[in-house]
């Protein structure tokens, strides 16, 4: 039998590396801290009229209008956060392959 590579044990696999030189759990943070919070802004600004109230009335089937717009602030914070985190990342990736 050959013993395993002590250097492959130590290194793991080839993305963990990659992942850590382009600081994709940083950006992850920074991204869900940033979806969360334009989410949070967008839901209150809607939810209790910070700009006025609405000038249509609309029916809103199943539950009110809160958990519609809840529901809603979901789908904006992970869509921001990605956003987010990409951009993070491909700016990481353009400043390393300048420094390459």
């Amino acid at each position: 039998m050959s013993e395993p590579d002590a250097d492959a044990e130590t290194d793991g696999p080839p993305t963990a590396a990659l992942l850590e030189a382009l600081a994709v759990k940083r950006n992850t943070l920074v991204g869900v801290g940033v979806g969360i919070g334009v989410a949070a802004l967008a839901y209150a600004v809607r939810i209790f009229e910070l700009l006025g109230p609405v000038g249509f009335e609309r029916t809103y089937p199943i539950v009110g209008p809160e958990a519609w717009f809840l529901l809603l602030a979901i789908v904006f914070a992970s869509a921001t956060a990605l956003g987010v985190v990409v951009v993070l990342t491909a700016i990481r990736a353009v400043r390393l392959s300048k420094n390459v």
